[in-house]
């Protein structure tokens, strides 16, 4: 039998097992990072894919923070609705699956951790929003309900629900061998290989049995659209994009013209707003931002000496606290990126107002008023009207004090219009006096 034979028969066999397991293969994808919009539309799309491939079963390397409640309840609720197997392994070593990616977790066929990570902390404020805007009666409905979300999918899983419960009212944590212990996973391994060698017939808690061996393994990675949307998913990303924006355009106001600002402006608007819509937005903070920018703008121009730069500044920062409605600093807005924008932004305005005001003292250096002070010879007898000629010109000028005979140094001292005021360098005696005319 001829090598190419060999091979023709392995790949047939393949097939048929394949076949036989009631899959053409197995589908893995990661997810790194928060849960949010763009996480929900790629999990939902690779699951609707693994559907359509007939895949063996989908696994879903996870490594989360936590993140929104809308978005992970719909990723649950695809879990739960999945005809294909869906395994969930929160992996590499150093791994979590907190907050929002306990349900996640608790939600697939078969949970499973590796080595060096960890489960849990599920508190609702973190999940659902509010922070401290929330009473003690929402705090409360809030947790009842993440409770009562997370002993169903356990239960529905065949998971310790009492731990699942534990989770989300005293922010329990467990360790992969705690997990295991407590029921709340099913498998722990060292690496993807070692998982999928260990699926090999597990039975799942609905009856179905996996099989995995000799099957190839498919990577589903995000489209350039999902990837977009991941970073457009980060607030810090966000609100940087959306500070940029109006400085960009304060900037083209400035300098009508220099087209930079405008376009560089324009640019990160657009990817900002796209990112405000994704994320949960606070309306008040949007508009205290754009307030506090333009109070900064207009201090430019008006003489308030930079009381209209600390209603700016007070403003802007305000806006910065309460843009998103994302208490969990793990997946929100950091106070390291809202310190840095707003002194940034700050700083930069605060000079642009000092060389203002430093412009606004200056001598001119240009027409006819750098004149003044400047020392010439009266060419008439000033009369006190007559011809003075200074800086190489002749200029009508009118004597402040007494007259002024020709050929005397005279110093300007200011202007009537196009006339100088003037009056003598140097003392001029009674005898020169010219005659009044």
């Amino acid at each position: 039998m001829t090598a190419r034979r060999v091979t023709g028969f392995a790949v047939l066999g393949v097939l048929v097992t394949c076949v036989l397991c009631g899959g053409t293969g197995i589908e893995r994808l990661a997810l790194r990072g928060s849960i949010n919009p763009a996480t929900r539309e790629f999990i939902l799309r690779a699951i609707g894919q693994a559907e359509k491939d007939r895949a063996a079963l989908l696994l879903i390397e996870l490594n989360t923070p936590g993140g929104l409640g809308e978005s992970m309840r719909e990723i649950v609720m695809a879990e739960l609705g999945s005809s294909v197997p869906i395994v969930v392994f929160v992996a590499p070593a150093g791994a979590r699956a907190g907050s929002a990616g306990v349900f996640i977790t608790l939600a697939a066929d078969v949970a499973a951790m590796a080595p060096g990570t960890n489960i849990g902390a599920a508190h609702p404020v973190d999940l659902f929003g509010g922070g401290a805007t929330k009473d003690a009666t929402e705090v409360e409905k809030a947790t009842n309900d993440a409770a009562a979300f997370a002993r169903s999918i356990a239960e529905e899983r065949g998971r310790n629900a009492s731990w699942a419960e534990e989770a989300v009212r005293e922010s329990s944590a467990l360790s992969a061998p705690d997990a295991l212990a407590r029921g709340v996973i099913d498998l722990i391994a060292a690496d993807s290989g070692e998982l999928l060698a260990r699926l090999e017939g597990h039975t799942l808690f609905d009856g179905r049995v996996l099989h995995t061996a000799g099957l190839f393994t498919t990577e589903i990675r995000p489209t350039l659209r999902e990837r977009l949307l991941g970073h457009l998913a980060d607030p810090n990303l966000v609100y940087v994009l959306f500070i940029l924006g109006l400085v960009g355009l304060v900037f083209e106001f400035f300098h009508p013209g220099m087209v930079l600002g405008l376009v560089v402006g324009v640019v990160c608007l657009v990817l900002a707003l796209f990112g405000l819509q994704v994320l949960p937005t606070n309306v008040t903070g949007v508009v205290l931002v754009v307030f506090g920018m333009g109070l900064l703008a207009t201090d430019i121009f008006t003489p308030t000496h930079g009381a209209l730069t600390a209603g700016g500044i007070a403003g802007l920062l305000l806006g910065s606290l309460t843009l998103f409605d994302i208490p969990d600093r793990a997946v929100g807005l950091s106070w390291a990126t809202v310190l840095l924008s707003v002194g940034t932004v700050a700083v930069l305005f605060l000079f642009i107002l000092t060389k203002g005001l430093l412009a606004q003292r200056r001598r001119p250096v240009t027409g006819i008023a750098t004149l003044v002070g400047a020392v010439g010879t009266a060419r008439t007898d000033l009369a006190p009207q007559g011809t003075v000629f200074i800086r190489g010109e002749y200029w009508n000028a009118r004597s402040l004090v007494g007259g002024i005979p020709a050929g005397h140094s005279v110093v300007v001292e200011g202007l009537d219009g196009r006339c100088l005021l003037v009056r003598a360098k140097t003392p001029v005696s009674q005898v020169d006096q010219p005659a009044s005319g």
